[in-house]
């Protein structure tokens, strides 16, 4: 699939000075960190809570100019300042074309952004109605169908976190259309459903390693699968 590719890769700085022995550079993973690269227009991160793939996401967004706790480059609220420096240490390598909107959710801390939404008065760009009036799951919805417009850089920290799996379909749509209007994303998820979207890379965060998986080869799909398969016996097992 044609597309502007307006992330190529990220990496390390090599005249940094870092201290191995803290957070986040403690992780093996953020010492191999270059071992990610943007080939296609939807790049997964996943890995078990801890692994370090909401901190590269971080990294990544902060290293835009996005605010840490999600919104666009104009969203200039801080509540409350606890994202790492790793950002200070990373290198992200562009493409030649420039995006014409970024925006990062992280679905944690979307409700400060639904806040500052409202206070900034600008709720009509996405959809005209409060998000804080809708639930958690419409107002991802109203993010996703208004505000992201196109000809983005996209970075979703988990965003199945307010949607059901019905809704979750309808992510993998909006995704399509925004990268058939040369869109590029960077997605964190647990989801099996969004992760099974087909035009994209999967980088799998496990055992202090980073490897380049196929969606069947992933546990997010063996054990959904398997649960599924075999939910009675999984239940007694579990139950037991």
């Amino acid at each position: 699939m044609d597309n502007h590719l307006y992330l190529k890769e990220i990496s390390l700085k090599p005249d940094k000075d870092i201290d191995i022995s803290v957070f986040p550079y403690n992780l093996k993973i953020i010492q191999d960190i270059s071992k990610i690269k943007f080939q296609n227009p939807v790049t997964f991160i996943i890995g078990e809570n801890g692994s370090g793939k909401s901190t590269i996401l971080e990294a990544i967004a902060i290293s835009l100019r996005l605010n840490p706790e999600g919104g666009n480059q104009n969203m200039l609220f801080s509540t409350s300042s606890t994202h790492s420096d790793l950002y200070q240490s990373l290198r992200v390598s562009k493409g030649i074309h420039q995006p014409k909107e970024k925006y990062f959710l992280r679905a944690e801390s979307f409700y400060n952004v639904a806040t500052e939404v409202d206070n900034y008065g600008v709720k009509d760009s996405y959809g005209g109605k409060s998000l804080h009036q809708q639930s958690h799951g419409e107002s991802f919805l109203s993010l996703f169908m208004n505000k992201l417009r196109g000809n983005g850089l996209y970075i979703l920290d988990e965003p199945e976190a307010a949607l059901s799996p019905k809704r979750q379909m309808s992510l993998i749509t909006r995704i399509n259309d925004l990268i058939k209007n040369d869109s590029q994303f960077i997605i964190a998820t647990h989801s099996p459903i969004i992760l099974s979207y087909p035009y994209a890379d999967i980088y799998d965060i496990s055992n202090s390693q980073i490897n380049k998986v196929k969606y069947e080869e992933t546990e997010i799909f063996q054990i959904t699968k398997m649960y599924l398969d075999h939910y009675q016996r999984m239940l007694n097992e579990l139950l037991d």
